[in-house]
């Protein structure tokens, strides 16, 4: 069985689930470099992978990083992360102010979670002030551009650090 199929094959892989994190990128991500460059920059999605690899590497970690258009694959991501990951940054777009569902996924994963966003979403309109996932967020990396996904990996590898 392998460290995908199920509890069994993540007992088997618990050394290499140790260092693995999860970075999943919400709805529209996919457009990063064309969508609204004038609030979200020129950075691919695909740059930013290439970067989280490299910068998670460099600190020993492995990288399971996936972007969704869809609400109910993102919580299934995060229901796969309980078996197989030590942290979780999520960049949930549109899916911050929403959905209950991904905070509830959330709340069930037990280890550190940093909820990123590329732009800061307090200078932006109400409509993005009120985050749910922030109430299951160990911390917060916000209005840091692209370069916030690397903030938020050299973050997630002292609260692993902390918690071993």
């Amino acid at each position: 069985m392998s460290e995908k199929e199920g509890p069994a094959g993540a007992a088997a892989g618990s050394a290499a689930a140790s260092r693995r994190l999860y970075i999943l990128n919400g709805p529209n991500l996919n457009l990063l470099g064309q969508r609204e460059p004038h609030i979200y920059g020129s950075t691919t999605l695909a740059e930013i992978r290439e970067s989280c690899e490299a910068k998670a590497g460099s600190l020993g970690f492995s990288v399971d990083f996936r972007q969704t258009n869809f609400e109910g694959e993102l919580v299934e991501s995060v229901h796969q992360a309980r078996l197989e990951a030590c942290g979780i940054i999520i960049n949930p777009a549109g899916y911050t102010f929403t959905s209950v569902a991904l905070l509830d996924a959330l709340k069930m994963f037990d280890g550190p979670k940093i909820e990123l966003h590329i732009s800061n979403v307090h200078a932006r309109e109400s409509i993005y002030h009120n985050s749910l996932i922030s109430r299951t967020a160990t911390g917060i990396i916000i209005g840091m551009g692209a370069a916030g996904y690397e903030l938020a990996i050299q973050a997630m590898a002292g609260l692993v650090a902390a918690r071993a």
